[in-house]
């Protein structure tokens, strides 16, 4: 782990300072996202905090059997509380209390007991806020929490964020950061996190196990993407010793599809097209196709790792699918020699890992010709990458100019050298070894020298 004491100190510090947390992943959740906040909500609960985890958007039924699913919300409540406050002084005592709403104006009318109110006992202020922490998780920009951030943009400005995440593109907003681009997963953050508090430990049950080895086996392919690391495969061991169930995990995630996916898979296959020349392969799901496979976008989920990305002789592997919210979504597969991160961050803002990672585009015409728009934006972007390396490899022509200098006047100096030293007289080998002058042709060097 590439965390400092310093970063984990803060983050588990802002946990202690805080009481009511709100943990939330980005928008379109993956397993890895939905993992890492059930893992928080479980963890902060069992300590005491009061806790409300968000998914952004439809819950993913495929991911129903993660332990503590079913308190997933999907709204953020954020109902303000004004407070009227009477002081009541002079014993005074309150026998009434109603409202009325009358063009526009609430009046609040109290009737005393006994005593009198007067404007001067009278204050008022803004009741305590459902959130005072925010716990983001797997999100590198606040942007991908999709409308839930644009309709309460107000709450994630004045509300201290701790921000728990793995992609090197993650942005660093908030106040706390728990980012280790070097972390194959964010629940192998949060494993990492959970483990250097010595108090957090022993709470790290069967079910939190099970959240975190999820979201490692996803994010990692069952361990066959290149961001699997030997870190990754020792927490891994030390979850199924916490009671990590493997094989719930890997019968949800991988042996069960319903009809519809199969069906949307086949259509992904079908469309399947190659750039030789470039290097690129590709396949688009349509907002026609999931309508006609009675499939949602989430379904598309796995097309292009178990499909796509096994299709030699390409360096990046492409699926765009069309959602339901609008837009589409764009999922890329990269070979070690392009930065598919870097590529979708330069062509449309997107990123995530240098070997998988993705974009949106939210408005265009026709999806199909917005597809093909954008292969041609990923290939200029893919060739200049290609050039960047080649020009990398290259000396500069000063720089071979002085090396050649530099070889010549060695050689010049090698040869004036040579011209100094003395000739030595020739010497018998055959001598030289056994000690006698006898260089018959006869005489075997070879069998002399390993005899000895």
């Amino acid at each position: 782990m590439s965390l400092s004491p310093k970063e984990l100190s803060a983050a588990t510090d802002a946990i202690n300072r805080h009481q009511r947390l709100l943990v939330i992943p980005h928008a379109n959740v993956d397993p890895d996202g939905l993992s890492s906040a059930l893992a928080c909500y479980q963890m902060f609960k069992s300590i005491g905090k009061d806790v409300t985890v968000i998914c952004p958007d439809t819950l993913p039924e495929s991911l129903r059997f993660l332990p503590g699913f079913e308190k997933l919300e999907g709204e953020i409540a954020e109902d303000q509380n004004f407070v009227v406050t009477i002081n009541l002084d002079d014993g005074v005592e309150v026998d009434k209390l109603r409202y009325t709403v009358d063009d526009g104006k609430v009046n609040i009318i109290v009737v005393p007991k006994n005593g009198k109110i007067t404007t001067r006992q009278i204050t008022f202020a803004e009741g305590e806020r459902q959130y005072d922490l925010i716990v983001m998780v797997d999100t590198a920009d606040l942007a991908l929490l999709s409308t839930l951030y644009t309709d309460h943009i107000d709450l994630f400005s004045q509300i201290p964020i701790l921000n728990v995440d793995h992609h090197i593109s993650n942005t660093r907003y908030g106040q706390t950061h728990l980012i280790d681009p070097t972390a194959a997963s964010a629940t192998e953050v949060l494993y990492g996190w959970f483990m250097q508090v010595p108090d957090w430990q022993s709470k790290i049950t069967p079910d939190i196990a099970t959240l975190l080895l999820t979201g490692l086996i996803t994010d990692t392919r069952s361990f066959q993407n290149p961001n699997t690391t030997p870190r990754s495969l020792e927490v891994a061991a030390e979850l199924l010793e916490r009671g990590a169930r493997q094989q719930e995990i890997i019968q949800h995630i991988y042996k069960t599809k319903p009809l519809s996916t199969l069906k949307i898979w086949g259509r992904a296959l079908n469309r399947i097209q190659m750039d030789t020349e470039a290097g690129i392969v590709w396949s688009s799901i349509s907002r026609e196709d999931l309508q006609e496979m009675e499939a949602s976008s989430k379904e598309t989920h796995g097309i292009l790792d178990e499909l796509i990305s096994t299709i030699p002789n390409a360096d990046i592997h492409v699926l765009f699918t069309e959602v339901e919210e609008g837009g589409l979504k764009a999922s890329m597969r990269s070979s070690a020699s392009i930065d598919c991160s870097r590529l979708a961050g330069e062509a449309y803002g997107g990123g995530g890992h240098a070997r998988a990672s993705g974009f949106r585009v939210k408005n265009y015409g026709n999806f199909q010709l917005q597809v093909l728009e954008s292969i041609k934006t990923l290939k200029e972007g893919m060739e200049r990458q290609r050039k960047e390396s080649e020009q990398a490899t290259m000396v500069p022509p000063a720089a071979q100019s002085k090396k050649g200098t530099e070889v010549t006047k060695a050689t010049e100096v090698t040869k004036e050298t040579k011209k100094e030293i003395p000739k030595k007289p020739s010497k018998d080998i055959v001598e030289g070894i056994t000690g006698k002058s006898d260089a018959s042709p006869s005489k075997d060097v070879v069998q002399k020298i390993t005899e000895e």
